[in-house]
């Protein structure tokens, strides 16, 4: 009977020592909040806003702090200075990924680009996307698909307008980015119509998403004997498992399709998508790819793709319908630059300059990936004086060095005015503003997405004014975000457009 009473003591104690021992910190670690034995600080993270509950937990320590989660080792960086010395001075030690379980498992083992290791198999997954998949003469040869799904939301919304009928932007940028990135990727439209077949899609995106973000207990406390069985008896592995079956089911299915010699290409699909380009390098051997390889690409380009562009276009609306004046100085500017026209072309981007600060200034608030993607050291490293050990965990608050006042006069505020006159962009090289990173690591489809935004925002507010809803003032539009790979807003953003 005291034996049995002892056992669960004796548990605790294993796991104590064995936080102690993972957690050896000493005096040139950078400084961070106390943990508790065996979680570290897990309990002092909100998961539901983690840029926001690690910018917190800076406040008291300055720009870079250590962490634990639970055997893990981590700092946060949160200032411009700080970032450059990881993204760009010492990008080459601080370039590695940590892999998680549902990374792990839908990236195929770290195939793709965004979840695999640095090395040589990631620098050939790099050039396949930048020389073949996206580069100038392929984006150039997708802006018919592009425009032509703006011009379809674009119908859309005139249609609602004319009705008097609430414009749903949330779900509408989304769904028009679902399709260009559907037809990029497999050469072929969802159409509303079908509608189970487009809901079966885009739920299967949204699983893969909330998967890639979820944390399991082994991840935690790996190494730890029977932690995977508790994620098993839990029931995370069996639907990680099923999504990921789900996942590559859909994608065999879109290959075998290609790879079908009696199959003719129907009148309604596009020419050179993203499977047929990797199937004929594979073809071809000039890389070293298998099915496996094009699934994880595909995984990358569909849910990044789809994500951070919608997500971007509602946070600029949000901010303008809240700041009316800056929505109308915008509008008058591509009015009178433009002049009347049905639609606003490629062409016409390079002239709206001040189109151009308020979305810099919109992804200065509001990063579509707030903390980046996380770093992990793939050596002993050295930052403002501390010593960073290898395969120690780097989360880059893009959220926090966007509204340091340090680097930011009144960071809270939504000044586009700002950027005017100003060389600060977000290619990488201005590490006040790191939307897509910076260094080896930087979004790959940066330019792509820039383009997308920046169309669909100069339509939406070329072609209508916009208002509030009956009932509602500015101030109940709020700014809540939602956890996630991607920063949503939390609840729909929902307009009243007029056609002009």
């Amino acid at each position: 009977m005291i034996s049995n009473m002892l056992l669960p003591f004796l548990f605790l104690l294993l796991l104590s020592l064995l936080y102690l021992l993972h957690k050896r910190k000493s005096k040139f670690n950078p400084p961070g909040p106390p943990g508790l034995p065996f979680i570290g600080n897990l309990h002092q993270l909100d998961q539901s806003s983690l840029h926001t509950s690690l910018w917190n937990l800076t406040k008291p320590y300055g720009p870079i702090i250590s962490l634990r989660f639970g055997f893990n080792s981590a700092v946060v960086i949160s200032s411009a200075s700080l970032a450059k010395e990881v993204l760009k001075t010492q990008d080459l030690i601080f370039c590695g990924r940590p892999l998680f379980t549902g990374q792990r498992k839908l990236s195929y083992e770290g195939l793709d680009i965004t979840f695999a290791p640095y090395n040589e198999h990631w620098r050939e997954m790099r050039k396949i996307f930048s020389l073949h998949l996206f580069s100038p003469k392929r984006v150039q040869s997708l802006r018919y698909i592009q425009e032509g799904e703006i011009s379809s939301a674009i119908k859309k919304i005139h249609d609602l307008a004319l009705s008097a009928e609430k414009v749903n932007l949330s779900k509408m940028m989304k769904n028009l980015m679902s399709n260009v990135m559907m037809r990029v990727c497999f050469g072929k439209r969802y159409h509303y119509q079908n509608g189970h077949e487009r809901k079966k899609v885009l739920g299967l995106i949204n699983e893969v998403q909330e998967h890639l973000v979820d944390l399991y207990l082994s991840d935690i406390w790996p190494g730890l004997p029977f932690i995977g069985l508790v994620d098993r008896l839990m029931g995370k592995t069996n639907r990680l498992e099923k999504c990921f079956q789900d996942l590559d089911f859909f994608y065999q299915q879109l290959i075998d399709e290609r790879l079908n010699p009696l199959k003719d290409k129907s009148y309604e699909e596009d020419e050179d998508d993203v499977i047929d380009i990797l199937l004929q390098l594979m073809k071809d051997k000039l890389f070293n790819l298998t099915h496996d390889h094009i699934k994880a690409m595909l995984m990358d380009v569909l849910v990044a793709g789809t994500d951070t562009s919608a997500a971007t276009v509602v946070w600029a609306m949000t901010s303008l319908i809240k700041n009316p004046k800056i929505m109308k100085k915008t509008q008058e500017e591509m009015r009178v630059v433009i002049g009347k026209k049905g639609i606003i072309e490629e062409d016409d981007l390079p002239k709206l300059m001040y189109l151009k600060a308020v979305i810099k200034e919109t992804m200065r608030l509001h990063p579509p990936t707030p903390l980046l993607v996380p770093r992990e050291t793939r050596k002993d490293a050295i930052i403002h004086g501390y010593k960073i050990k290898q395969n120690t965990i780097v989360y880059v608050n893009a959220w926090a060095i966007g509204r340091d006042p340090k680097s930011w006069e009144s960071p809270e505020e939504f000044l586009p005015e700002r950027f005017l006159g100003s060389d600060i962009d977000f290619k990488g090289n201005d590490l006040e503003l790191i939307p897509f990173g910076a260094g080896r690591r930087i979004c790959p489809g940066m330019s792509i997405g820039v383009f997308m935004v920046e169309l669909i925002l100069a339509n939406l507010l070329y072609l209508f004014d916009w208002g509030l809803p009956d009932g509602m003032v500015k101030e109940d539009i709020d700014y809540d975000a939602m956890s996630g790979i991607t920063m949503h807003k939390r609840n729909e953003l929902c307009l009243l457009a007029r056609v002009l």
